[in-house]
């Protein structure tokens, strides 16, 4: 059963820290290079494990540092590589899936995080006959197949979207992609309102026909979405400020099922879309993620209905008075993982209330309804030294256990490992320029680790001697 928030209060001043021990508890991580290599931890039999996989060594290419014995290969490249069409990879890549293709291939659907009107990149979404929604907009996503031979196409899956930055997986094997942009008609020359999630199905072409907006989810700036594989319920964060953004859970109607092509059958106000009020192990109530200042921190969440999901007048996030929701900064990437939904905040400042970070990653539990903070990163006072981390954004989970999160914060950017008590070490560096990382995610059988260099627009695929990472 669920905690209420009386019983969360009574149950937290019995136990005291005890309540945050039902997960892993996090540990302030700032400092890298402080993990050295050899840090170990020994198992019950006293053998040895080492966190991380070693130092970065520079690439002589200029593109991506990786640890000894490490490789990457670019898969595509704005404006180098085409699609089968003909036209250049559109470019700014994002958010990005992998799914299990046809005779050993590999699909992976990539976001193109393009805001505005098509004439201002150049190399915007195509407009793929039957995959448009609104001819104005340049963004998008597409479907790459790697093939066992190593061999790559690429296609257009949507267009005519805006700013697709984040999304999700489903259960059922589709791509969920999010406009974080909320023009409507007539604004920066859209056609059709935007700030909605669309769903792609990168076995299907034909499925992809007619892009209808998943309007029950809410019209807002989105991020991020995963599915409770269990209950049904969808989970998405909002990357917004003034005031800050919102964490999310949408109720499906009674009786519905999930699988492919059912979210479109719904009508634009099905099931129930809630935001998030936080209470502390006291039973108070807390404004903002902010507030919690040290890893292991435990919140219980009740959830309260959104007045007006399609926001044509109040912003989603604005629709709420004092006292009624826990906002956030900057919440990003997620991933379903271990019976819950991990959550970023990438930093919060002066627009939060509370103690100032550069980055936190939650763990919602949706059966316990609470939300422990499992990584908290101090704030980075020297981000152009290849030393501490800032601003996370996409995450993964590793089959090799723990994280594996995309840096997008100021100066040197990295891809890098965080362990279920927080503890973090580099996996790779970008060498090209200070764009950030995004879309990472691990291929289907676990060898392959991609991820997207934004800007121009790259996406890589990183091969190595990858291992079981310790627990703390």
């Amino acid at each position: 059963m669920s905690l209420n928030r009386r019983d969360f209060a009574r149950q937290s001043a019995v136990a005291g820290a005890g309540l945050a021990l039902t997960g892993a508890v996090g540990a302030l991580a700032t400092a890298p290079q402080a993990l050295a290599a050899q840090d170990r931890e020994e198992d019950r039999h006293g053998h040895g494990h080492r966190l991380g996989y070693g130092p970065l060594v520079a690439d002589p290419d200029g593109i991506l540092a990786l640890p000894e014995g490490f490789a990457y290969r670019v898969i595509t490249h704005s404006g180098v590589t085409r699609l089968e069409s003909g036209e250049f990879t559109p470019e700014k890549h994002d958010g990005t899936a992998t799914f299990e293709g046809p005779r050993g291939s590999t699909y992976l659907v990539n976001n193109h995080e393009l805001k505005g009107p098509r004439t201002k990149w150049a190399h915007p979404v195509p407009l793929a006959e039957g995959l448009v929604y609104d001819p104005a907009a340049s963004g998008g996503c597409t479907v790459v197949e790697v093939h066992r031979d190593g061999t790559v196409a690429e296609w257009v899956g949507i267009a005519g979207t805006s700013t697709n930055c984040a999304g999700g997986r489903t259960p059922w094997g589709t791509w969920l992609t999010c406009e974080e942009n909320s023009d409507l008609a007539g604004v920066n020359g859209m056609t059709k309102d935007h700030g909605y999630v669309f769903e792609v199905d990168p076995h299907d072409r034909r499925a992809n026909r007619d892009p209808k907006p998943l309007k029950f989810f809410g019209r807002y700036d989105h991020e991020a979405v995963v599915i409770d594989p269990r209950r049904g319920h969808a989970y998405l964060t909002e990357d917004a400020s003034g005031p800050n953004g919102l964490f999310f859970r949408w109720v499906p109607p009674q009786g519905f099922e999930h699988g492919r092509g059912r979210l479109a059958t719904l009508a634009d106000d099905a099931g129930r879309l809630q935001a998030p009020l936080c209470y502390d192990a006291g039973g108070r109530f807390v404004d903002d993620l902010s507030r919690a200042s040290k890893a292991g921190t435990v919140y219980g969440v009740d959830w309260t209905d959104v007045p007006d999901r399609d926001a044509r007048t109040t912003p989603v996030r604005s629709q709420f008075g004092p006292g009624q929701v826990t906002r956030g900064r900057k919440l990003e990437g997620m991933w379903w993982a271990d019976g819950g939904a991990y959550i970023v905040s990438s930093y919060a400042r002066e627009e939060s209330p509370g103690t100032p970070h550069d980055g936190q990653v939650w763990f919602y539990d949706p059966r316990r309804r609470t939300l422990t903070l499992k990584v908290l990163l101090g704030v980075n006072a020297a981000p152009d030294q290849d030393g501490a981390y800032d601003g996370p954004d996409n995450i993964t989970v590793s089959p090799y256990g723990g994280l594996v999160i995309a840096e997008d914060g100021e100066g040197v950017q990295h891809l890098f490992g965080a362990t279920e008590t927080g503890r973090t070490y580099p996996i790779a560096r970008n060498d090209l320029n200070d764009s950030e990382f995004a879309g990472v995610v691990f291929s289907p059988d676990g060898d392959t680790l991609y991820a997207c260099i934004q800007n121009p627009g790259i996406l890589l695929a990183i091969t190595g001697p990858w291992r079981r990472q310790p627990r703390r």
